[in-house]
């Protein structure tokens, strides 16, 4: 059975270019062009993995980004931004996306990314993320309902974010380097910069309340990586 991906987007040159080059890589490819249908094709269709634009009509697509986690759907997310915009690129990590490609994006990167994406779900749930709740500082991680409290404070956490933080837990102290990280967590062949890794950091010291000038727990070590102070 082939992956089927669901590309919404509205731009018809983009949507369908991505169709045709997805089609010759052996994907099934299914097309929405309004976000306000999107979880209407997503419940229809069921894909492996969701390509989102951000500027749709309807609904943006942080908005579909947002409905699709709130729902407790893991699928993957890759969000097409606009060139230069960085700020495109924290709020779609923060709302849960997997990952982001900046338009206007070459076709071996994007490639690259879906498959990056999709080699993460292959393995099963219990293989691939632990089921104990576990601390850090005085937040608490439910990897089963993916969720971090710290007090009165909630927030969801995506599978990528929840790995990271098993990997600093489960090495205290231990400097992490950035081919580390994106190996364990994005996985072997991921093609892109470590950029995307400090974009993910930054959000989760935000939900660990870290985020101050000199965070307390994710610290940066700087020309190697991050490690977790306990």
């Amino acid at each position: 059975m082939k992956t089927r991906i669901l590309i919404i987007e509205d731009d018809p040159h983009i949507a369908l270019g991505l169709e045709e080059v997805l089609k010759s890589e052996s994907y099934e490819v299914a097309l929405c062009n309004r976000g306000d249908k999107a979880m209407e094709a997503f419940n229809r269709l069921h894909p492996a993995l969701i390509v989102l634009d951000v500027m749709l009509p309807g609904l943006s697509g942080y908005d579909v980004c947002k409905q699709l986690r709130a729902k407790k759907i893991n699928t993957p997310i890759l969000m097409l931004t606009a060139k230069g915009q960085e700020i495109d690129k924290v709020i779609g990590l923060d709302l849960g996306a997997d990952d982001y490609v900046t338009k206007p994006f070459g076709v071996r990167e994007l490639l690259a990314r879906i498959q990056a994406l999709l080699r993460r779900i292959e393995k099963p749930a219990a293989e691939s993320i632990g089921k104990e709740s576990f601390t850090i500082g005085d937040a608490t991680i439910d990897p089963r309902t993916f969720e971090l409290r710290r007090g009165k404070v909630q927030e969801e956490l995506t599978a990528r974010e929840l790995k990271l933080l098993q990997l600093f837990h489960g090495h205290p102290g231990e400097v992490l380097s950035r081919d580390r990280l994106l190996n364990d967590v994005w996985g072997y062949g991921y093609y892109g910069t470590t950029r995307t890794l400090d974009q993910v950091i930054v959000q989760l010291r935000k939900k660990l309340g870290d985020n101050g000038a000199e965070p307390k727990h994710l610290v940066t070590v700087h020309g190697v990586g991050y490690k977790m102070v306990v």
